[in-house]
């Protein structure tokens, strides 16, 4: 087919309204930020991009900073919508490659920042790349951006767009410092020129869509920090965070040499995802090197050790102990798993002996960045600080907990620490 519209009828009920007015707007650069459970990324990364390969005019280059986290997040989103509108006939969907082909022959292509060979060979196969979309786009650095506004060239019938998605997690974070200042404030919901579009929405904007459930979680959060980021949409201001003894490099080069392996396990299924990370330990330099993920919802402990099994092979699987059977169950499947002894104060112990390291995180490992980057201690109602962690986003901190336990106590496995 020739890049015509296809003509189906779609709903107005299905789009949220506080995004309808945004559905064909050509803002060059927009911006769509705010709380959790706001519907943005359903409109922006899924019903939209759906709308506009059916109008035949649009090709996308869809973005997370680790491509590994797209096949269960934005591609994900945009095959939900195309089945949800019952329009799958319409499309080709490619698993492997993650391209969405139209029927008219527009594409959505999905990458990541961290696959740069594929970046930069990545084109449409009728036209250009129309637009790019940022999903989690605090997960970029500001040159991170310029490389992608690069993909924009070529002649196109309509004008070219970027877009970023995001819950707004630090005040300090540079799309604040470039688009916000001076432009946009925390009791604003809405800016826009003739470059530049900034929609804030929250949970509240979004009710219909919502359980019971979901919404009491977001009004009864107790931690100022991610009621403020969270429940109300606002730019984050960090208070007493954990750990500032870490930084992010491309490990890739060095990952071959490592050789003082350590493997964390942290179970998870519906609500919380399993979380493991592979590490290296230089004790002389008292370097940690923390070089492999795995973050996914929904695994039974066989798929989990499916996971692992081709990574560690017979090494030692450190877990948390409080799940015995789980760890039963990854050595029926010949996984060298071991429970965590923990102890007395084992948590504040941990958080101590990671303190008393250099710790460097692959890029790859989003997922852990993201924790450490907000892992902070609690705070009483008059504000002052007390010596425990806020117990949320802290899967990967305790995974590696797990894994570094011996080294923490010196080899040994008994007793309280």
């Amino acid at each position: 087919m020739e890049t015509n519209s296809i003509n189906i009828k779609i709903s107005r009920k299905v789009f949220n309204p506080v995004y309808l007015d945004y559905l064909t707007d050509e803002t060059r650069i927009q911006i769509f930020f705010g709380g959790a459970s706001s519907g943005k990324s359903v409109f922006v990364v899924g019903q939209r991009v759906v709308w506009d390969l059916l109008q035949g005019e649009r090709n996308y280059l869809i973005i997370r900073n680790v491509a590994g986290t797209s096949r269960n997040s934005t591609f994900n989103e945009v095959k939900k919508i195309i089945i949800a509108w019952e329009i799958s006939e319409y499309f080709k969907i490619n698993k492997s490659e993650m391209i969405i082909t139209c029927a008219n022959g527009v594409q959505a292509m999905f990458a990541g920042l961290d696959d740069v060979e594929k970046l930069k060979s990545i084109t449409p196969v009728k036209g250009v790349v129309t637009d790019i979309l940022v999903e989690e786009a605090t997960e970029t650095t500001e040159d991170d951006l310029k490389q992608l506004q690069k993909r924009l060239r070529g002649k196109s019938k309509v004008k070219k767009r970027i877009t970023l998605v995001f819950n707004p997690i630090m005040r300090s974070h540079w799309i604040h410092t470039s688009y916000f200042k001076g432009k946009f404030h925390d009791d604003d919901s809405f800016y826009q020129d003739k470059d530049l579009l900034i929609l804030k929405t929250t949970y509240k904007d979004n009710l219909k869509f919502l359980e019971k459930d979901d919404i009491q979680a977001l009004e009864n959060e107790k931690n100022e920090y991610f009621y403020n980021v969270y429940t109300l949409g606002n730019w984050g201001i960090l208070g007493d965070v954990i750990f500032t003894n870490w930084k992010t490099k491309d490990l890739s080069g060095m990952i071959p040499h490592f050789d003082n392996i350590r493997n964390g396990l942290d179970f998870g299924y519906a609500n919380d995802p399993a979380a493991y990370n592979r590490m290296h330990y230089d004790k002389k330099r008292k370097l940690l090197y923390i070089f492999k993920e795995i973050h996914e919802f929904g695994l039974t402990n066989p798929q989990l050790a499916d996971r692992i099994k081709p990574i560690i092979d017979r090494e030692r699987l450190t877990c948390d102990s409080a799940e015995p059977k789980s760890i039963q169950e990854l050595k029926d499947h010949n996984i060298n798993a071991v429970g965590a002894m923990k102890g007395r104060d084992s948590i504040n112990f941990g958080i101590q002996w990671l303190q008393g390291n250099e710790i460097i995180i692959d890029k790859k490992c989003q997922e852990t960045i993201n924790e450490f980057q907000v892992y902070q201690w609690k705070k009483t109602k008059q504000g002052e600080t007390i010596n425990t962690p806020v117990d949320r986003d802290n899967h990967h901190i305790d995974d590696i907990r797990y894994g570094m336990e011996n080294d923490m106590t010196k080899g040994k496995r008994a007793g309280a620490w």
